[in-house]
């Protein structure tokens, strides 16, 4: 697989920009003013990370990080489990509406998400997690583009709409340190709308992360949304990573697509069959990489796997497809 091809619509929101360096080395519409709230540092803040169950959370990580805890390690019964939910869901709803009449559905799918930010700061400087405006809308652009296949992959079924930017200085809150109780505080406290609304939470995190997800429920979850590194978002500080494919790829994780070095050469990977089987993750940009026997190269430039942002630019239809039957089981 080549490189990301050149599409002139793809990152040309206006992008403040910066003079500082971090240690880490389609139209927008609806858009409120910003609103900013000021929190008291929490007591029982535990700065110790608590892993939360893997089946709920996914991640992306960066290729020169040393990971203390990864998130998104998914075990074959643990991937068995979700998927055998997900199958029943899906047989209950063919038997009320209809298999032709469901598959109709998702080929005529147009969904648009309604999406909160919520920027977590430890001071109002940039240097304190105080992104823009600008970079958030960008990020949102980048969405639109990547979900419409304008980058180069498949179309999917939806769209985002940013309603509201929230902004929270509290620096218990800040690093997001993934699984821990202040996590949850912060999530219990700030979480918008029902499970269709994608909250996405930004600030500097832990561990060397650049953003995690939770998978859909049948219910919903506190815990449910998107956390991500302020400086990915498009004209970011994080080299390598700062054109917004983070969100994209944790955007995917939120509609149910694993990565796709999902259980590795054997099994059924990440249950996508038009996504080829890699071993493992795929970082920088190895083209030509080809690391299980018998199915194709390796899907380098898959938004789902870890390569650089300049090298993932789609989703395939079987993703599409997935993405669209999970909105209608989980959260529409």
């Amino acid at each position: 697989m080549g490189l990301r091809p050149v599409a002139p619509n793809r990152r040309v929101a206006s992008i403040a920009s910066t003079s500082f360096a971090l240690v880490l080395g389609a139209a927008m519409v609806g858009l409120l003013p910003a609103a900013t709230t000021t929190a008291s540092p929490t007591a029982s803040f535990v700065a110790a990370e608590v892993c939360e169950d893997p089946t709920g959370t996914a991640a992306r990580v960066r290729g020169d990080a040393a990971v203390k805890h990864d998130p998104n390690e998914l075990t074959i019964a643990q991937v068995h489990q979700r998927e055998s939910e997900f199958a029943d869901l899906l047989q209950e709803r063919a038997k009320r509406v209809g298999q032709r009449t469901l598959s109709a559905q998702a080929a005529a799918a147009s969904v648009t998400i309604p999406v909160v930010v919520h920027v977590i700061r430890k001071d109002t400087t940039r240097a304190g997690g105080n992104i823009p405006d600008s970079m958030v809308q960008s990020q949102i652009t980048v969405l639109n583009q990547s979900f419409s296949g304008a980058t180069g992959g498949a179309s999917t079924a939806f769209a985002f709409q940013l309603q509201r930017i929230n902004r929270i200085t509290n620096t218990s809150w800040y690093p997001i340190r993934q699984g821990s109780t202040a996590e949850r505080q912060m999530k219990t406290q700030l979480r918008q709308g029902t499970k269709g609304t994608l909250n996405i939470y930004l600030g500097a995190l832990s561990n060397g992360l650049l953003g995690w997800a939770t998978y859909p429920r049948s219910t919903l979850n506190v815990m449910d949304g998107v956390v991500m590194l302020g400086e990915s978002l498009p004209g970011g500080t994080a080299t390598n990573y700062n054109q917004g494919d983070t969100g994209t790829h944790e955007v995917g994780h939120w509609l149910n697509l694993y990565h796709t070095f999902q259980g590795g050469c054997s099994g059924s990977g990440d249950s996508v069959s038009d996504t080829p089987a890699e071993a493992s993750p795929a970082y920088q940009c190895p083209t030509g990489r080809d690391t299980c026997s018998g199915t194709g190269l390796d899907p380098i430039t898959n938004f789902m796997d870890y390569t650089y942002d300049t090298c993932m630019y789609q989703f395939t239809p079987g993703q599409a497809t997935r993405m669209i039957n999970a909105w209608n089981t989980y959260r529409a």
